[in-house]
């Protein structure tokens, strides 16, 4: 165990499952999926990366499941505990699946969603809305250190996708990213616009999650 997640224990947090994210919003968001799911697990088990200390690895994989891994491995090790992570973003079909795995830096800046936002619409202005379909995508990784069999890390990775279109302007101020310029199948509203429970019943991220769930309760005994 890290230095951080000994000193977190010492304090009383006691993380049983370690989050790979420094997204207070995705923290928050991946709580609400998982709690239902694993009855054992108690909110103040489940903590970010950031609460440990622990730095984000780099992520250069090329496909969602690659970065998943990638975050998984390197905040497990670093923290001595079953670790989640996730890589998500929207693929444009126009677009030929872009912006993909680049989805938090498409504007040259990582995580900054207004540049993101604008750019993707901007590359998307001429485009007729019968040929706007998008989706969401979303890898989940779980990684529990020497879980194995023989001793080894066990890894578990699932997909998860929320079909839709994007529209020509932002509709809400929910969620985060992209939510406010796409339009679930099915749905009337953004992703924006809808309640967090709303969202994670129908998301890329809970649909992946609800179905990692079963691994990390067994992961967690």
């Amino acid at each position: 165990m890290s230095e951080a997640a000994a000193g977190s224990r010492a304090a009383g947090v006691a993380p049983r499952l370690v989050l790979a994210t420094h997204n207070a919003h995705k923290v928050g968001e991946l709580r609400e999926i998982l709690l239902p799911h694993v009855p054992a697990l108690a909110p103040e088990a489940v903590v970010g990366a950031g609460v440990l200390g622990l730095e984000p690895p780099v992520e250069d994989g090329v496909t969602f499941e690659a970065n998943a891994l990638i975050k998984a491995r390197a905040i497990a090790h670093a923290a001595g505990l079953p670790a989640v992570a996730d890589d998500s973003g929207i693929s444009v079909d126009v677009l030929g699946g872009a912006p993909g795995v680049f989805s938090a830096r498409w504007s040259g800046r990582h995580g900054d969603d207004a540049a993101n936002n604008a750019l993707l619409l901007a590359q998307l202005a001429d485009v007729p809305d019968e040929h706007r379909a998008a989706r969401f995508v979303c890898a989940a990784a779980l990684v529990v250190p020497g879980g194995g069999p023989d001793g080894t890390d066990a890894e578990t990775v699932l997909r998860g996708e929320m079909p839709g279109r994007l529209l020509r302007a932002e509709q809400g101020e929910g969620g985060f990213g992209y939510d406010p310029l796409f339009q679930p199948d099915g749905e009337s509203r953004s992703a924006g616009e809808l309640a967090p429970e709303e969202k994670n019943a129908i998301s890329h991220r809970g649909r992946a999650f609800r179905a990692l769930a079963p691994a990390i309760a067994a992961a967690l005994g």
